[in-house]
């Protein structure tokens, strides 16, 4: 199973790049699912799963600037140590 990823941390283009990523996965797993049996039944949901929540998150930060400049608060080094 793979680790989860946190999106709040990553910035909007990297979690594009991701929903793209999944979505390809996705498509491939569809047109290879089409003639022979599935190994992991639930791959697709989760996959449709990670899509949705990546994009709430670009959602969110596009309606909520705030949210964005909480994001880069937890990425600056000084948020990090308290100061």
């Amino acid at each position: 199973m793979a680790k989860k990823t946190s999106l709040k941390t990553d910035s909007v283009e990297q979690i594009n790049a991701l929903v793209t990523h999944k979505r390809e996965e996705l498509r491939s797993l569809r047109f290879s699912a089409s003639g022979s049996k599935n190994r992991n039944v639930k791959l697709p949901r989760t996959l449709r799963k990670d899509i949705a929540r990546a994009l709430t998150e670009v959602s969110a930060r596009k309606n909520n600037p705030s949210r964005t400049q909480a994001v880069q608060a937890l990425k600056s080094p000084k948020a990090r140590r308290g100061e």
